[in-house]
């Protein structure tokens, strides 16, 4: 019996006003959120294909939604955002199915639905949320006065969590390095990324006003990002690195250790 193939989902992001941003900065703005069940073309489609002959030559979209908020015209990262799965239509392509598999490039398309956007955090993208505005504000004072505390102190064993492991805890820089590689396996870069993004920005504004120094509100955002990476992949790496990630070995009590998703649970899954 032919194994029947799963029909694949493309994802489109954009800001929360439905419009997708290139097309925004083109002057040729395309609303997906006024066109739900519609067919869009394309209003300048490029000649040549697939050749960026102008900001917004094509649409552009994802079956990976890990990496749909990769090159989206969106920056800064922001939140929340709209996720859309369309369907294209007539002739599609791809800069190179080597290095873009997930890719597809159309000059039509039909938007089909809005749905959930935490996915585009990836697979753990509910937890994610959750750290970054649950626990970031209010640990970033606390990683923050750390340092302020003792920052010649702060300065050794930041240097020693990133160069130096424990029969326990990994390295912190070879953690960082893990990470980075299991958001390249499973197709979610875009995903880190932007999560890296909003959790030190969600950091940087709860400092603003504290009077910490710049050293202080660097190491908290550094934590956030490393905190909020470790959330992302928690089902895909062990506790040693995850711990790493953690920052367990930086904490000044045990108290201030990160409640991460997997901690809370007592697992995994």
């Amino acid at each position: 019996m032919a194994r029947k193939l799963k029909p694949v989902t493309w994802y489109i992001a954009t800001p929360a006003d439905g419009i997708i941003e290139k097309s925004r900065t083109a002057g040729t703005p395309v609303n997906l959120a006024e066109n739900v069940g519609q067919v869009i073309d394309h209003p300048t489609p490029c000649t040549t294909l697939w050749f960026d002959e102008g900001p917004f030559s094509y649409f552009r979209m994802d079956k990976r939604v890990g990496e749909v908020l990769e090159d989206t015209g969106i920056w800064p990262a922001v939140w929340p955002i709209r996720l859309w799965t369309v369907q294209p239509l007539g002739e599609t392509g791809n800069w190179s199915h080597h290095h873009y598999p997930y890719r597809l490039l159309s000059h039509q398309i039909r938007v089909l639905e809005e749905t959930d956007p935490w996915p585009a955090l990836g697979a753990a993208g509910r937890d994610v949320l959750d750290v970054i505005h649950g626990q970031i504000p209010e640990r970033a004072v606390r990683w923050a006065a750390d340092w302020d505390a003792d920052p010649e102190g702060m300065e050794e064993r930041r240097r020693n969590w990133r160069l130096c492991g424990t029969r326990d805890i990994g390295r912190g820089e070879w953690a960082q390095a893990a990470a980075d590689l299991t958001s390249y396996a499973r197709r979610e870069c875009g995903a880190q990324r932007w999560a890296e993004h909003l959790a030190t920005d969600t950091a940087a504004r709860s400092l603003a006003d504290g009077g910490f120094s710049q050293d202080a509100v660097d190491y908290a955002r550094s934590r956030a990002a490393e905190l909020t990476v470790a959330t992302q992949h928690q089902a895909h790496l062990d506790p040693y690195i995850l711990d790493a990630l953690c920052g367990v070995r930086l904490d000044s009590t045990p108290s201030m250790a990160p409640v991460a998703p997997w901690a809370r649970s007592g697992s995994r899954s």
